[in-house]
Order: structure tokens, then C-alpha cells, then sequence
């Protein structure tokens, strides 16, 4: 059977913990440096407690570690990767290639979506120098997917849910080129949720102050079933940066959706990791953050919308009727008149009407959207979930047994000066109490004597012996999975790099020409501050098209009367920065380009 994984986001020790008791079967954190979400970093401390507590249900904890190694930091990596081991933690999540090149422990690696593996062959190569599992880019259809899937025997990783990247992943200096602020190294400024103005060749302002390069939010879940059919085994939730709200409601919905097909399929499919949750509300996607859904290119490019334009924040959910707003709701729509996207605070409803916390006049036929849910986030508060694993429980005349869903099996002797012949035992109801453990009991079989006597006491202090036992055997008997061996024979499928292939330090280097490149530009990260300036450089690659997004697509345009105005080059401007588009119709890509 093909395990399936749920994986969720963690940006502190208590969101792995509500991710990990809501369904999910692996976590994945920053460490305390070298992630690519740097606000989400970690203690080597919380990480093991983490890992701990995670591995009590064989979850897995994975940390990041994929942003760009500059020279200086070797050593630093070196060491963090060590304590990463040295506390449990089952995997890397890694983009520099230095890694490969450094000394550490036999840790698993696995390939970041900063990878950009797009191509059954960037994948083949990633597992043969060693990667046990690979996360795929964002942009590619069920068919692509599928193609990688067939072609690699080591588990793939697709993102199912959250926010998109408008750029391939790790390809994307766009911060870094105008803010001195690198998205491969963990500060990304979000310059594709600004607001642009787009003008054609003559100058004209086809459109002003709208986030034309804002995607919506990606959202599977009406797909996970293909996935699965396609070869996806582990399936991951965006959100390094997501409160635990978010990180509770995500990961139940996905983990109700993905049990449901274990269910359908049991000779087929098994869930990675053990216990069932319990969950005191109803997820609900609509009601976390999102920027409206997409399911971006998982079924080709259609006909959807793939942006945002008139907002980089929180749609929320439709509301068809006022009468379904609670006091002290937060709602937004959309203001014709002035062109914004604005929202308020309900504090009553009555008689059919808004009486908003501001002077803020609703347009009438106003699309109305609740981005805060009183009653939803009540529900959504203090502990929500539980999670327990089942244990089936045997005693007879020399000892007493248990064996659990992880596979785990302890047995302790019966002390028989204790055994005093009595009337026959109802025993079952002293192995039930197991509040604040993470167990409940299944079968319990009783094989006792009739004329057998076990006092009450001795009975309990058995059963938590016997779960403390039931502890450390799982402890002791968690199976970790090791680096593979890395085939230093196989070529990298191009002999040339660029600066957005992130080559930031000697190690990388020599990784790359040992795989068979030959010509190799450093990051942009790492270029000599006496470099001459550039005329015109890349700074995004996206296979969202703008000129798609407005229906003027040259290979079948639709809206006839914009596509005249979209004379090139096009350009797109916020504050001081300007941008020229060049669009690929052969590969259908646009190209974001910075003047230099």
C-alpha cells in the first residue's frame, strides 16, 4: 500500500502541535536560521520538543534549511544540521547544493520547492544524487505531475493549499533587485502584492493602482482524489507564516478529505502516521484566509482567474443573505465609486440592515464577503482537537499485555502473591481510564481465573506501567529513514546555470561541475559589490501570463477592445520601480524584467 501524508505548516512548537492533534501526519519548521521564512524560525529547544511530541504518533518533523548558503556560513550549516539531528528530526528540507558537499550526518534530504523541478528530468537527477523526497513546483498540471511521478521511485510532494509565488519558486530576485531584500534567503518584501500600473507602448495607462501580479490563494482539495491517482504521496499546506486558526481548519478539511479516499481504497492507500483525531468543529475553507481560490494549472490554464487584482488580503467567504452575519462580524466589498476594496466591523443587525464600528455607506448590490467570523473563531478557540491512538489490552494468570496501531506490543508479569481468590473480576472499566494519555482502549480480553482477585490499586498501577511502557517501546522502536547515496556520476540536465539558478558558494559550485556543468554565473546574492550594473536583468519567470488574465491572449484573444491598447512593451510600475513584460507565447511564460 502507498502511504499518503498530510503536511502542514508550523511556525512555532504550539501550531505543530494543533496541526499534528487536527490530522496531520508531518509538520514542517524553520530552525533558528537558513529557512526561508525567517520570522518563522525555531529554537533548537521547541524543535525537540516538537519532534517528541509528534513522534509519539510516528508524525515526522521536517525542517527547513532552504534558503542560500553564502561562503561564510558554511560551517554554521554544518553545525545546525547536527543539532537538527542529534534532536530526532527526520528531514531536511534543503535548496542549496552545498549541502550535499558539507560533512553531516546521514539526515534525509528532501528537494524544496525552491528547487524549481518542473521536468521529469530535474527530478531523475534530484534522486539519484540522493533526495528521498521531492516537492514539485506549484505550476504544473495533473498530467506533468503525473509524468514525474511515474518516471521517480521516491516519494513526491505536491502543495495542495495557500499562497502561490506569482514566480517559479527560488527564481524570484524581484525583492532582492529593488528592496536589497532576498526571498532565497528568507526575506522576501512581497513586491507581487503591490499595486501596479500597467502602460502600453505609448505610455497610456491601460490600467492604474490594481495588484496585477497578485495571485489568488491555491486551493486542491477538489482534486486530491487525481493527485493520489497521478502518484502524489505526500500532500502539503502552505503557511510557514499562518496562525493556528488557520493551521487547525486547513488541516482538518484536508485530512477529512484524504481519510475519506484511505476509506474507499484500503487495499490501496494507508495513512503515514497513527491515531485518530477528534475535532469539535466543521472545517470550513472559505472561512481561513484566502485571497479567493485558484486551482491554478492542475487542469491546464481554462478559462479561470488566476489573480487578485482588486486586493492582496482576505476575500473571505460570500454572504447571500444579511441575516447570516453575527455581531462583531468583519465583512469587506468592493466600492465602485472610489475603486477600493474596504471593509468594517459589524455592530448590529437589524432590520435587514449593516449598522456598522465606522461611517462606511455599503453599495447597494455590493457583493458582501465576511473576512471574521465571531462565532466561527469561538469555536475555533481553546483546545478543538484530540488525538488518540488504540491499544488492545490481554491479561491472564502471568502477566498482562498490550499491543497498539503503531505496532507496538509490552507485556508485565502479574505479582501472584497479590492474586486472592474472591469472586469473579469486571476489570475492563479500570483499562478505560486513560484521560490524559494518548490512548483509548479497544478490545481488552480477560483471561483471568473465575476465583481470581486483583485489588483495584494494584490494577491501576499496572495500567500506568503499562502505559508508560507502551511509551518507551515507541520511543525505542521509531524507525528514522537515512540520506541515500548520492550517484556522483549522473549529469545535471543543462552544462549552464544563471544567477537564478542560486549558486552562492564554493561547495555549490563544485557540486554542479562534478555533475557535468561547465558554465556557472553566481547568484545575485552573491555577486561582488564591484560587478558593473546590469542593463536590463530577469527578475521574474511566471507561467501566469497577465495578458491572459485579461482575456487579450495573442493566441486567442477575448476582450477585443482591451487587446488594442495592449501595445508593446508593456510595462508595470509601483512607487519607484519600473518593469517590462515580455511575454513567451511558445513556452507560455512571461518574464518580469527590471531595467537595471
Amino acid at each position: 500500500m502507498r502511504k499518503l501524508e498530510l503536511l502542514s505548516p508550523a511556525a512555532n512548537k504550539d501550531v505543530a502541535r494543533e496541526a499534528i492533534l487536527h490530522g496531520a501526519d508531518a509538520v514542517y519548521m524553520g530552525a533558528s536560521s537558513h529557512g526561508a521564512r525567517r520570522k518563522a524560525s525555531n529554537s533548537l529547544e521547541d524543535i525537540a520538543w516538537t519532534v517528541a511530541f509528534a513522534h509519539q504518533y510516528r508524525a515526522k518533523v521536517y525542517v527547513t534549511v532552504n534558503t542560500l548558503v553564502y561562503e561564510k556560513e558554511i560551517k554554521e550549516v554544518e553545525k545546525l544540521v547536527w543539532d537538527l539531528y542529534r534532536v530526532g528530526v527526520d528531514a531536511l528540507i534543503v535548496q542549496d547544493m552545498s549541502l550535499l558537499r558539507m560533512k553531516l550526518p546521514p539526515i534525509q534530504l528532501h528537494a524544496s520547492t525552491q528547487c524549481d523541478t518542473r521536468t521529469v528530468e530535474k527530478a531523475l537527477f534530484l534522486e539519484k544524487i540522493g533526495f528521498s523526497q521531492i516537492v514539485l513546483a506549484r505550476e504544473l498540471s495533473l498530467e506533468e505531475i503525473e509524468a514525474i511521478c511515474n518516471s521517480v521511485k521516491v516519494p513526491v510532494e505536491c502543495f495542495v493549499h495557500g499562497a502561490l509565488c506569482v514566480s517559479y519558486s527560488g527564481r524570484c530576485q524581484a525583492s532582492e533587485k529593488c528592496l536589497g531584500r532576498s526571498a532565497n534567503r528568507g526575506e522576501c518584501g512581497q513586491m507581487c502584492r503591490l499595486p501596479y500600473t500597467l502602460r502600453n507602448r505609448e505610455g497610456e495607462v491601460v490600467m492604474k493602482d490594481r495588484y496585477l501580479l497578485s495571485l489568488a490563494d491555491f486551493n486542491a482539495s477538489g482534486h486530491i482524489a487525481e493527485m493520489i491517482e497521478a502518484g502524489v504521496s505526500s500532500f502539503k499546506i502552505e503557511g510557514r507564516l499562518k496562525d493556528a486558526d488557520y493551521v487547525k481548519n486547513v488541516t482538518a478539511a484536508y485530512r477529512g478529505i484524504i481519510d475519506a479516499i484511505i476509506k474507499a481504497h484500503p487495499d490501496k492507500y494507508c495513512r503515514s502516521s497513527f491515531g485518530v483525531s477528534k475535532i469539535s468543529f466543521n472545517p470550513s475553507l472559505d472561512k481561513s484566509f484566502n485571497r479567493g481560490f485558484t486551482d491554478y494549472f492542475l487542469n491546464g490554464r481554462g478559462s479561470q482567474r488566476m489573480a487578485s487584482f482588486i486586493t492582496p488580503k482576505s476575500l473571505g467567504e460570500k454572504i447571500t443573505a444579511i441575516s447570516q452575519l453575527h455581531n462583531g462580524d468583519g465583512i469587506s466589498f468592493y466600492n465602485k465609486a472610489s475603486g477600493t476594496y474596504e471593509g468594517l466591523r459589524v455592530n448590529k443587525v437589524e432590520n435587514g440592515k449593516i449598522k456598522g464600528a465606522k461611517g462606511v455607506k455599503i453599495p447597494v448590490n455590493a457583493e458582501i464577503r465576511r473576512t471574521y467570523d465571531v462565532e466561527w473563531q469561538k469555536a475555533l478557540s481553546g483546545e478543538t482537537a484530540e488525538r488518540k491512538i488504540r491499544i488492545d489490552v490481554s491479561i491472564d494468570e502471568s502477566g498482562i499485555s498490550a499491543s497498539d496501531e503503531r505496532g507496538v506490543r509490552v507485556r508485565l508479569p502479574l505479582n501472584a502473591e497479590k492474586m486472592v481468590a474472591r469472586k469473579p473480576m469486571d476489570i475492563r472499566h479500570i483499562f478505560e481510564k486513560l484521560g490524559g494519555t494518548i490512548y483509548y482502549l479497544g478490545d481488552f480480553n480477560n483471561h483471568l481465573l473465575d476465583q481470581t482477585f486483583i485489588p483495584a490499586s494494584v490494577l491501576t498501577q499496572l495500567r500506568r506501567d503499562l502505559i508508560s511502557m507502551l511509551d518507551r517501546a515507541n520511543e525505542a522502536t521509531y524507525t528514522f529513514e537515512y540520506r541515500l547515496k548520492e550517484d556522483r556520476d549522473v549529469k545535471y540536465p543543462s552544462e549552464r546555470l544563471d544567477s537564478r539558478d542560486n549558486v552562492a558558494n564554493s561547495l555549490a559550485d563544485s557540486f554542479y561541475r562534478q555533475h557535468g556543468v561547465k558554465e556557472i554565473e553566481k547568484a545575485m546574492e552573491a555577486r561582488d559589490v564591484s560587478e558593473p550594473k546590469r542593463k536590463e536583468e530577469v527578475v521574474m519567470t511566471t507561467r501566469y501570463c497577465l495578458r491572459r488574465e485579461l482575456g487579450c491572449c495573442k493566441k486567442s484573444p477575448l476582450n477585443k477592445k482591451l487587446f488594442g491598447l495592449l501595445s508593446e512593451p508593456l510595462t508595470i510600475a509601483t512607487g519607484p520601480n519600473i518593469f517590462r513584460l515580455e511575454f513567451d507565447c511558445n513556452k507560455c511564460e512571461m518574464n518580469v524584467i527590471h531595467p537595471g
